[in-house]
């Protein structure tokens, strides 16, 4: 019989900590564009320009973790049917965190030993394991360290399931992720639900992502004979499958550098595309959809000791090898989908273990598919994936909740409220409901704002605590009566959307009505992305005197004086800093650069000597050797500095 219950999970955690407290008004990391997309076919390519965000603007950054884990107790879900048990952690997007086969009493995903958040997301917190569900745009999860909804719902044929959903602000989405064990099923079947409540067009972006153990022989399969591959270089190339010159391509373990293989699946396929990491006895996962989720990939952190650092950054010193098996909308997580507006989009996917002949999946590929077919056929045939994917649409994905389990965010709450006002669209009322007791404190203001049409006032000391974004919330900024905080709230509109004229106007006129560190700030990063380095230097000084005890703004201002050339007035704001920001690990990397661009390599090679540890270092980020090879270029680099995808 089919259960579903509460549980908890005991583990060593770091802290994801709070909010960094300043909007993200620089844009992302990786920028639009960034990818040599010469070598694709022009409908790939396309979708590749097609949907780019200029920042993850309502979201705040996620960056104020250490590495210091605590062991720690993280409530869960529990779906166990005799044959698997499926562990998910809605505090944590949602993640499925464990999935056992209980018949081999095999673990199929990968499980660290720890949860150690590094800076891999589109907010900046991730953390390696289990099964992640991302939607938004390309990267990880504006969720990924953030708890969704969850509730019990009647699944297909009666059993009990899970639902997990959100508001996703960033597209303007309700999503819904849910999952069920039927008796007696090998597999577990996950349900997806996005609903376009707009009256626009919305770019589309959704990948489910499973980390996989990896072992010497484990061989990861899909139905196609090429790939497009990205290593980190900055190009997007076919590749074949299963070899490419002297590579083989579906085996990680023999991969050298990081890389990314999105196969080309082609499009008979009867509907069920599948991804699938088998080890040396046959024996591993699949997953498998229906077909609107249409894209596979392999990821792997490759064999150099910058690959093995980051699975050890992430898991500990004692983490066993991984890899990631994933599946998504598009061909490539480069690519978004025009959503229509008000349409709902809804697919099935299966995971569960998967039994094979060892010789056949190990051997020619063409054999080695159809072996996996053939399994597959057993544990998730097409056609029952259809006739899961009919109920669910059509029933249980419109279902109430039958009990509370956990509480998301009060974004959706707001967003009902603020559309009843605009007489928009509502949002789905019953399957998905975003209830009053869920409104905190980030959503007070702006549920006062849409009630009385007045912005509380906070004072210009604090950091506003939470952001929108639309035009709608706009016009009831510009009609709300005047303070420093509606005028800063505009600007902030206005530069996320990229009217920087606009934006410094509107920061000006905040400035005049109340003096805050945050105007200032916000006003300095359109200085300088106006190319005004010298303006940008002396607003951000001044935006960092209001405020020394943000580390993020102590962050921002050196790095604009050394890109502006100005080490000296740099190492000089770097003295004047607050012990406990002074010791962060991106401060005392700062300080590094510094020295080094002010001629000083022996006190650089000193601070390097010393240790410096970085807790939200960049996936890709390679300035650790970097800067290495400038200060001790006599010495070969420590491993505890080598992050290098590839060399």
């Amino acid at each position: 019989m089919t259960s579903i219950q509460r549980g908890s999970l005991t583990l060593p955690i770091s802290a994801v900590g709070p909010e960094n407290p300043l909007p993200p008004l620089a844009g992302l990391p990786d920028g639009a564009g960034a990818v040599d997309l010469s070598e694709v076919p022009a409908d790939l390519a396309a979708g590749a320009r097609y949907g780019h965000v200029r920042s993850m603007l309502p979201y705040l950054t996620q960056d104020d973790y250490r590495r210091a884990p605590q062991e720690s107790t993280v409530d869960t879900v529990v779906l166990d049917n005799g044959l698997l048990r499926a562990v998910f952690v809605p505090a944590l997007g949602g993640r499925l965190w464990s999935l056992t086969d209980l018949v081999a009493d095999r673990e199929l995903l990968h499980v660290p030993n720890l949860l150690q958040p590094a800076n891999l997301a589109l907010r900046n917190a991730w953390f390696a394991g289990g099964v992640e569900w991302n939607i938004g745009t390309r990267g990880h999860s504006p969720f990924t360290c953030a708890p969704l909804h969850a509730a019990q719902v009647r699944g297909p044929g009666g059993v009990p399931a899970l639902r997990l959903w959100e508001w996703e602000r960033l597209r303007g989405l309700v999503f819904q992720v849910d999952a069920w064990l039927a008796e007696d099923s090998p597999v577990l079947h996950v349900g997806v639900r996005v609903h376009n409540p707009q009256p626009h067009e919305v770019p589309m972006y959704w990948w489910s992502n499973t980390a996989v153990a990896e072992t010497a022989r484990t061989r990861v399969l899909a139905p196609s004979t090429s790939a497009f591959r990205t290593h980190y270089s900055g190009k997007l190339s076919r590749v074949d499958v299963p070899v490419h010159g002297e590579l083989e391509t579906t085996y990680p373990a023999g991969i050298p550098d990081a890389a990314d293989f999105f196969h080309d699946l082609p499009d008979d396929l009867d509907g069920r595309p599948w991804i699938a990491a088998l080890d040396e006895t046959g024996y591993g996962l699949a997953q498998a959809s229906t077909g609107r989720l249409r894209g596979r990939k392999l990821f792997c952190w490759g064999e150099s000791v910058g690959g093995r650092h980051w699975q050890e950054w992430l898991g500990g010193p004692d983490t066993a090898p991984y890899c990631e098996i994933q599946a998504g909308l598009a061909r490539t997580q480069y690519e978004h989908l025009p959503m229509p507006a008000g349409a709902d989009w809804t697919w099935v996917e299966t995971y569960g273990p998967l039994r094979t002949d060892p010789a056949l999946v190990h051997g020619d590929w063409p054999v080695a598919v159809a072996e996996v077919n053939r399994a597959l056929d057993e544990t998730s045939p097409a056609a029952c994936l259809h006739a899961a994917l009919h109920e669910y649409a059509e029933v249980t994905a419109k279902l109430p909740p039958v009990a509370s389990l956990s509480a998301g965010s009060g974004w959706g709450a707001v967003e009902r409220h603020r559309r009843a006002l605009a007489k928009e669209n509502p949002l789905p009322p019953e399957s998905t409901p975003f209830a009053e007791d869920t409104l905190g404190t980030d959503q007070v203001p702006w549920l006062h704002l849409l009630r009385t049409g007045e912005l509380p006032e906070p004072d210009p000391a604090v950091p506003p605590s939470s952001y929108v974004d639309g035009a709608d919330w706009a016009v009831r900024l510009a009609a709300a009566p005047e303070h420093w905080a509606t005028a800063y709230h505009r600007g902030v509109l206005a530069h996320g959307a990229g009217a920087l004229d606009e934006a410094a106007d509107h920061y000006r006129r905040s400035l005049a009505l109340g003096s805050s560190p945050w105007a200032l700030r916000a006003l300095a990063l359109v200085a300088a992305e106006q190319e005004d380095q010298a303006t940008a230097c002396t607003l951000f000084r001044q935006a960092l005197a209001a405020a020394p005890e943000v580390w993020q703004l102590a962050v921002e201002t050196v790095s604009t004086l050394l890109q502006a050339g100005d080490p000296a007035v740099a190492l000089e704001v770097l003295a004047g800093l607050p012990s406990s920001v002074a010791a962060h690990g991106r401060v005392q990397l700062l300080r590094v650069q510094a020295h080094l661009a002010a001629g000083q390599p022996e006190r650089a090679a000193e601070l390097l000597r010393a240790g410096i540890e970085v807790p939200d270092l960049r996936e890709g980020e390679i300035s650790l050797d970097h800067l290495w090879a400038q200060a001790c270029p006599d010495t070969p680099l420590p491993a505890h500095y080598d992050f290098r995808m590839h060399v």
